[in-house]
């Protein structure tokens, strides 16, 4: 009876339909140019994306702090309540969005979700989604390494709760060290004080190594003496007690099979399945690896890039399209038409086409790492040599990473633009109230004729942006001469700057929207 209950409820989990869409990328210290820890994320999918700065604050002694469900919507819906945890006596100020991604100690984050074995769908008595996870984390952590036990113990003991897919990975970085969380539940049974509510392991990218979480996971073979990955130092890798009989226990993994262990095979369910996005990241910033464009579920968990890379650059990866390779769509030769005797390429040609182009035009859909579908993103840059508060940032944008401008936000930085604020993506119609709306509508109209309309894009985005990135140093070093002196009066200068900034790029690109109205067909 046991076992038909839980094929019951596994069978049920087949028509979830959460979306599986976020890439993440990490560098450590001596992969990159200045010695920074980068992580990463794009928000794909229709998500919370604005900014709401939690301030820090003190609480009495005894008390307790709600677990809420729908974070990730909380634009649109409101949260519920699923319960309570004991709170802490002081939290500090952390960025609020679908996904918390920094907190004013220079702790930053990213999220991808993972598909996962069916099995391990969660129990309705778990509590923790990885949204609340994450919050939790930021409000109570400064270090990665704390970060990962927090996360680790809650879930355990409340219970790992799906908000939109199977599995969940967290990559955290804090300025000496990236790191990747991935987690699962324990299946649908589960009872709170019956045993750990999930199952967890965090890996630390080795700091001359980059990686990459494109909702596909990533950690391997677990060596079950040592219960860690071969040649993986004891101090850089984490995993629950549990992980070995969970898997047996639900049938994942039988220990007499001979079979070597391979998380991201048992929990992961990756065997097989290939990764467009993974390919190019390793082998943009790896070329010497000849990465296999075919074959993608045997990449390793990290490698050495072939020449250091900077925070500049990972942003520009995540404008990437394909452009040059088996999966460019916009070089798709369905494009392609006759004229007076010659071939043109359509001006409707885009490497972002619509379902109703390749439907039309049998264009095979290839996943690139900049979509349309993304609410938000940001490249989190953290260096130890400076105050957290200058030395956090996290390169923000909204919309489609291919086209957007991006903010440098700094984790102390106290208040946004109220227009940064406010989303709801459940509206209708556009709200010019709203920076999203200015962003999005940029993307739609321009997708529309894209040989057309992205060299006007790019016309009012590279200059922008190429100003915002060469005045970052004269910014930063204002901000750590006011900070010798006078902390606060810093954390204003660099909130101040970010207002104006967040300002400035919005109107541009409602006046860019206004001007390609006119360039429609």
């Amino acid at each position: 009876m046991k076992k038909v209950l839980v094929l019951f409820v596994i069978a049920i989990a087949f028509f979830y339909t959460g979306l599986i869409a976020c890439t993440d990328i990490l560098a450590g210290k001596m992969a990159t140019v200045d010695g920074s820890v980068i992580c990463s994320q794009t928000v794909d999918g229709t998500y919370d994306s604005r900014i709401l700065i939690q301030p820090a604050a003190d609480h009495e002694p005894g008390s307790m702090t709600p677990v809420w469900e729908w974070i990730v919507y909380a634009d649109r819906r409101p949260l519920e309540k699923l319960g309570e945890i004991p709170q802490v006596e002081h939290t500090y100020q952390y960025f609020l969005t679908s996904y918390p991604f920094g907190n004013e100690k220079g702790l930053l984050m990213g999220e991808t979700t993972l598909g996962g074995a069916r099995a391990t769908a969660n129990s309705p008595e778990a509590i923790m989604t990885v949204e609340q996870l994450q919050a939790f984390a930021l409000q109570r952590c400064t270090t990665a390494r704390e970060a990962i036990l927090l996360m680790g113990e809650l879930a355990e003991e409340y219970g790992y709760r799906e908000s939109c897919n199977l599995g969940e990975c967290i990559t955290i970085a804090d300025g000496k060290e990236a790191w990747v969380f991935e987690i699962y539940g324990v299946g649908p049974l589960w009872k709170p004080g019956e045993g750990p509510g999930a199952v967890w392991a965090a890996q630390r990218v080795p700091d001359e190594h980059i990686s990459a979480v494109v909702n596909y996971s990533m950690i391997g073979e677990i060596d079950p003496e040592t219960k860690r990955p071969p040649a993986v130092p004891e101090e850089d890798f984490y995993i629950s007690d549990n992980y070995l009989d969970t898997a047996i226990e639900l049938g994942l993994y039988d220990p007499a099979s001979g079979e070597p262990f391979v998380w991201k095979y048992v929990y992961g369910n990756i065997e097989g399945k290939w990764s467009s996005r993974l390919w190019r990241i390793f082998s943009t910033l790896n070329p010497s690896g000849n990465w296999s464009y075919e074959k993608t579920d045997d990449y390793p968990f990290s490698v050495k890039p072939d020449e250091l890379v900077s925070v500049y650059d990972i942003i520009e990866l995540y404008r990437d399209v394909m452009t040059g390779t088996p999966a460019d769509m916009e070089a798709n030769e369905a494009w392609l038409y006759e004229y007076r005797g010659e071939m043109r390429k359509s001006g409707l040609a885009s490497p972002q086409p619509g379902s109703e182009f390749r439907n039309l035009l049998g264009i095979p859909y290839v996943r690139t790492i900049a979509v349309q579908s993304t609410s938000c993103f940001f490249i989190n840059q953290t260096r130890d040599w400076l105050p957290p508060e200058i030395g956090a940032v996290s390169w923000f944008g909204l919309g489609n990473s291919h086209k957007a401008v991006v903010v440098p936000l700094f984790c102390a930085t106290t208040s946004v633009p109220e227009s940064w604020t406010t989303i709801n993506r459940g509206d209708s119609k556009i709200n010019r109230d709203d920076a999203f709306w200015a962003f999005y509508t940029v993307d739609r109209l321009s997708g529309v004729r894209y040989q057309d309309m992205m060299p006007r894009v790019d016309a009012v985005r590279k200059p922008l942006q190429e100003r915002i990135f060469e005045v970052q140093p004269a910014i930063e070093a204002t901000a750590l001469e006011l900070y010798k002196t006078d902390r606060d009066l810093a954390v204003e200068f660099l909130t101040s700057y970010v207002s104006s900034l967040m300002i400035e790029v919005e109107e541009a690109y409602w006046d860019l929207a206004d001007s390609l109205i006119l360039r429609l067909p």
